[in-house]
């Protein structure tokens, strides 16, 4: 796995054994696959949504099953990657780096919680260029082209982010936003409306109802799969 290496901003030609890099490795960045196969592997799950930049652990998680079956027979399921056709959606703020809910400038990211005028707010300050007209291109307009892929998760049409930019080309940049933030607010509302329905005080006591049922489901389906673990070791 080399995923440690985006995460800390390294080149791909960086070694393991480099002081400079030891200095800079955390626990976390090896612990945390090793934890996330455990939970995938102990609900049995066949098909597991990820982004892109999880792909790596997902096969992690497919070669300890691969291993232990080997090993055991045929006990745990090989869990296959689904991948959104919203692979990767980059960050506002600096288009050439993923978009990320921890990131601490707000600007960075939408969230489908935000509101019409945070929405708005985002999208006017997101990064573009100075060139005219709309055209995608992730490596000379990395900004744009980002708005436009943006743009195109919701097309209902499936049109391509070239399609979609052929068809505002003659908008201006300011225009164009326009047009980003209009689609967003209409594709985000239903969502962020129920969302603020379901927090509302008297819908408290299902939300807690929802998540107990949900803790015992998986209490139980992680109690099976270890008691054929635990039978098929020797435990």
């Amino acid at each position: 796995m080399t995923q440690w290496k985006s995460k800390l901003s390294l080149p791909e030609e960086t070694s393991l054994f480099e002081h400079k890099t030891t200095a800079s490795l955390k626990l976390g960045l090896f612990s945390y696959p090793v934890l996330q196969a455990a939970d995938i592997l102990v609900h049995r799950a066949t098909h597991v949504p990820v982004g892109e930049d999880q792909k790596q652990h997902l096969e992690f998680t497919r070669e300890i099953a691969s291993g232990f079956n080997h090993i055991y027979g045929n006990v745990l399921p090989l869990p296959r990657t689904v991948l959104s056709p919203a692979k990767r959606v980059m960050s506002l703020r600096q288009p050439t780096a993923k978009m990320a809910k921890s990131h601490t400038d707000q600007r960075s990211k939408i969230l489908i919680t935000d509101s019409p005028s945070e929405i708005r707010t985002k999208i006017k300050a997101a990064m573009t260029d100075s060139l005219l007209g709309i055209s995608y291109d992730p490596e000379r307009r990395p900004g744009l082209s980002n708005l436009i892929e943006i743009m195109s998760h919701f097309d209902e049409g499936g049109r391509s982010c070239v399609d979609i930019a052929r068809e505002y080309e003659s908008l201006s940049l300011r225009d164009f936003k326009d047009k980003v933030i209009d689609c967003l607010i209409n594709n985000l509302s239903s969502i962020r409306n129920e969302y603020q329905r379901l927090l509302m005080a008297e819908n408290e006591y299902y939300l807690h109802e929802i998540a107990a049922k949900g803790a015992k489901q998986a209490s139980a389906n992680a109690d099976a799969t270890m008691a054929t673990i635990r039978e098929v070791v020797g435990l």
